[in-house]
């Protein structure tokens, strides 16, 4: 080699090498700034931020929090208008208030506890840290059952009943002037947790069992060391109220700025169904109070609002005047009349049960193909109160998913798959997939349909309404999510078929089918 061919060589090797550091440089800035832009939350309310947290013992073993296209930082700021978008899906809680002093606690060791209350949604999350909770003072059946092994239990016996001391906190130094105390008082509850329109408020009714001891009274069999969510239900085998508890347990991480996937304890008697599948899915991991087998004690403990508390529900008797946006849009330009944290919140679902949300991922399956999901009811046991038939919404439903049947195989200008949504007879992964790859979803009013939180954009949602039923649920999802929303409303339960696929006509040309 000459003397210039290896000069040549060494200003090569020279340049490739200062690249390849720039390059490193860049992706490490870019990757810090994205983070960065991600925790710029104006709190330190996380796990490891509270000043009175006591620090984790044992192996981390929550899940993280996924990167989804539809996020936007949740902040705890007073400048969130009330009755705006971001007041009702979930950045309203800006009023704070410590019962127990997350600064005195960590000088003291004992326990912290606030409560982040919204003027809109009337309820709060609250949060603490070195929390007892006693399963041999809540009057409930065990939960977490087979079905089939309590059929014909009451829900009063599901429901939990707190008796005084059914949780505990410990402050130091209190001595006998604070033993037995209860940590907050009727005034407090109905400033923070008013009962509103809900006959039995559990999570109003777990607070006010709270008790104050001294450091020598409380004792643990068990810590739970990584944050957890209590979580109260009701209807817990309706998917419609079953989304508003997911979608209160998510707002309530994201609130308190929990670093990881929380940990869940269902703090009732409930039996088992298939939505657990979904709970588990979400977050880190689930347990039913009753099954621990004496008092334990969490590090960081989240009391999660009644799913009956949320926008999901409340939009059925309040005007809520909100419209689904992009979150680059909103990032963009904020708007109180749009929000996109029902996206945010379907790409959670999707995420968590392995779906790709990235933007540049083709969510439909084949080009040209075109999938039409028919949600369907059908008779299937549901609760141990359950008679194990459905009521009707759609007369004639066979009658006019076979016409559908027809008209799918015989239609010309593109490939139409016409899914079959036997929901009830599907795994929840199974039932997410189908509403994730569907480019129209057709199906009468029913619990079903809310996986629609779960449908990617420019899905076309076509509701069949009975005048029997005629409530705006899934017509408000759509309106939320930004999902182009049509209905035909029935003069009775029976639907014309030929009206049906006339409908269905239409929105496939609008696709280009």
């Amino acid at each position: 080699m000459s003397k210039k061919q290896w000069t040549l060589l060494k200003i090569l090797l020279a340049l490739f090498a200062l690249n390849s550091i720039s390059l490193y440089f860049y992706f490490a800035s870019s990757h810090h700034n994205h983070h960065r832009h991600l925790d710029d939350r104006p709190r330190d309310t996380t796990a490891e931020g509270l000043p009175g947290q006591i620090p984790h013992r044992g192996p981390r073993l929550s899940k993280p929090w996924p990167i989804i296209p539809s996020y936007l930082p949740w902040t705890l700021t007073s400048n969130v208008a009330p009755k705006s978008c971001e007041a009702y899906f979930g950045n309203g809680f800006t009023k704070v208030t410590d019962v127990l002093s997350p600064k005195a606690a960590a000088r003291s060791g004992s326990s912290w506890f606030r409560c982040h209350y919204s003027e809109t949604l009337r309820s709060s999350v609250c949060e603490g840290g070195k929390i007892r909770i006693d399963p041999e003072k809540i009057k409930m059946s065990r939960g977490g059952e087979k079905l089939e092994d309590v059929i014909g239990r009451t829900e009063e016996e599901e429901l939990p009943e707190f008796e005084d001391g059914a949780f505990e906190v410990e402050v130091q130094g209190g001595g006998s002037r604070l033993k037995g105390k209860k940590l907050v008082g009727d005034e407090f509850l109905d400033q923070f947790l008013p009962v509103g329109n809900v006959l039995k408020h559990t999570m109003r009714e777990l607070l006010k069992s709270i008790v104050v001891v001294d450091e020598t009274d409380f004792t643990c069999q068990e810590w739970v060391e990584e944050p957890t969510l209590l979580i109260t239900r009701f209807e817990y085998a309706n998917l419609f109220h079953t989304v508003t508890d997911w979608y209160s347990a998510y707002v309530s991480s994201r609130v308190t700025g929990l670093p990881n996937r929380p940990h869940l304890v269902f703090v009732d008697g409930h039996c088992e169904t298939q939505l657990e599948d979904t709970w588990r899915a979400l977050f880190s991991s689930l347990r039913y109070a009753k099954n621990f087998s004496g008092p334990v004690c969490f590090r960081h403990a989240i009391l999660s609002p009644l799913g009956y508390e949320t926008a999901l529900f409340k939009g059925l008797s309040e005007d809520i005047d909100c419209q689904g946006a992009s979150a680059h849009e909103l990032w963009q330009s904020s708007d109180d009349k749009k929000t996109a944290r029902l996206s945010e919140f379907g790409e959670m679902i999707r995420d968590a049960f392995g779906f790709p949300v990235n933007r540049h991922h083709s969510d439909k399956a084949v080009p040209g193909h075109y999938n039409v999901l028919f949600v369907r009811r059908e008779d299937y046991l549901a609760h141990p109160r359950h008679r194990g038939k459905v009521e009707s919404r759609l007369s004639n439903e066979q009658e006019v998913f076979d016409a559908l049947q027809k008209w799918a195989s015989n239609r010309q200008e593109c490939k139409v798959n016409l899914i079959n949504g036997l929901f009830a007879h599907m795994s929840m992964k199974e039932q997410v997939r189908a509403i994730q790859d569907a480019s129209v979803i057709i199906g009468a009013h029913g619990a079903g349909l809310t996986h629609i939180v779960s449908a990617t954009p420019n899905t076309v949602i076509l509701e069949i309404i009975s005048s029997f039923f005629r409530r705006p649920h899934f017509q408000l999802i759509a309106q939320w999510k930004g999902l182009e929303y049509q209905a035909i409303n029935l003069g009775g339960s029976y639907a014309n078929s030929e009206v049906v696929i006339d409908r269905l006509n239409k929105i496939m040309r609008s696709l280009g089918c």
